[in-house]
């Protein structure tokens, strides 16, 4: 997939844990968790938002495209 999810990178910028992301944001751990690893399809605007918000950052510093090689 040449969308690459960072969340990992911001909350160690951060030096924030999943858990606490989940709890200010309104998600479940497991969630953040599949957010994390990319196992995930889509994300909601709304969800996106409110990781922003509590990362005190963008949304390019969090989902990086990545051309795929032909």
């Amino acid at each position: 997939m040449p969308i690459i999810i960072e969340l990992d990178v911001m909350l160690a910028r951060r030096k924030m844990r999943s858990k606490e992301l989940a709890e200010r944001i309104g998600i479940t751990e497991q969630n953040v968790s599949l957010l994390k690893s990319g196992k995930v399809k889509g994300v909601r605007f709304d969800t996106l938002e409110k990781i922003c918000e509590a990362l005190d950052c963008q949304p390019g510093d969090i989902l990086v495209f990545k051309q795929e090689a032909d």
